[in-house]
């Protein structure tokens, strides 16, 4: 079984207003664009910003976001899921690997007691939290937040968590989330883009027990890091591999961390058009990748390191 861990499902109305792209992802269109790829399962997710943000400051490119009053975030999303993969046959249900998302810093409690309410024969997988897009900090996970990492140590069930090293990220930063990790022993973790290539923070996690990384969004990360982006780590601080060749450089990770690297797609995240910043790949040239590697590697970091993660066995 191949896994792909790292796929949004629905719609992203940040980035639709501002008018960047990606904006959505429907599940009949994953297939179309994973069909012929070999991918098995599918942990998917909701996108990042939610309909309990105020759209009007959307609109005038705010980035301060509050919430309407007497809404929960990501109360719509998390039920949208369950809604949007139980309308289809047994079948295909069992390829997709629901998380829940999360917001740690707004309302944390009340998420959980939405999760809790959810029907008991939908199987959640993990949760996972964004904290750049939604500027919610993550080491709120170490005080209100805190019982996000009780609800996920009590149903056995790992965390995955957007990494940043981008110097005006005060959210996500590597260094923040490590301490978050460390915290918790009791409960798994994923840093989600290779730590931004961060070479400390990938050789911490080799080092802790309860910590893993994936490759979401691996082309374009390495096409960040080929014209030295503040997106991926500087120079100075970044793993040592040749960025112009993404095979390489996913070939290097795995060998150097063969028992800590998770292949995902992010998709549709692995193209991203803002403003400023055209990145494109495509489905099958992040698949083409994975293909790349010896079927010994290929098979640890897109099937037992997934299920170690998840499992925690």
């Amino acid at each position: 079984m191949r896994i792909d861990s790292h796929v949004h499902i629905g719609i992203d109305l940040l980035f639709y207003l501002k008018g960047w792209s990606p904006y959505c992802l429907d599940i009949p269109r994953l297939m179309i664009e994973s069909e012929g790829a070999g991918i098995d399962a599918f942990i998917v997710f909701p996108f990042i910003s939610y309909v309990g943000m105020e759209l009007e400051k959307l609109r005038q490119d705010q980035t301060e976001i509050s919430l309407k009053e007497g809404t929960i975030p990501y109360q719509f999303e998390n039920w949208r899921l369950y809604n949007e993969i139980k309308r289809y046959p047994k079948a295909l249900q069992q390829r997709f690997w629901p998380f829940l998302i999360g917001d740690s810093a707004r309302k944390p409690m009340e998420q959980v007691q939405e999760w809790n309410k959810l029907p008991q024969d939908y199987k959640i997988y993990g949760i996972k939290i964004q904290p750049t897009i939604v500027q919610s900090p993550i080491l709120s996970l170490l005080g209100e937040g805190s019982c996000m990492l009780d609800y996920a140590e009590q149903h056995n069930i790992p965390i995955l968590i957007h990494s940043s090293i981008h110097p005006d990220d005060r959210w996500a930063q590597c260094s923040d989330i490590l301490r978050v990790v460390e915290s918790r022993p009791t409960v798994r973790f994923a840093l989600a883009h290779s730590c931004c290539f961060h070479a400390e923070t990938l050789k911490r996690i080799s080092e802790l027990p309860n910590a893993w990384f994936d490759t979401s969004a691996h082309i374009i990360r390495c096409q960040c890091a080929v014209g030295d982006f503040p997106a991926v780590a500087a120079r100075k601080d970044r793993f040592d591999t040749d960025y112009s060749s993404p095979e390489r450089v996913l070939l290097d990770l795995a060998e150097a961390y063969p028992d800590k690297t998770i292949w995902g797609s992010d998709a549709p995240f692995y193209t991203c058009e803002h403003d400023k910043l055209q990145l494109r790949s495509a489905y099958s040239r992040e698949v083409d990748c994975l293909n790349s590697l010896p079927q010994e590697l290929s098979d640890r970091i897109c099937n037992q390191n997934t299920l170690a993660w998840l499992d925690g066995k």
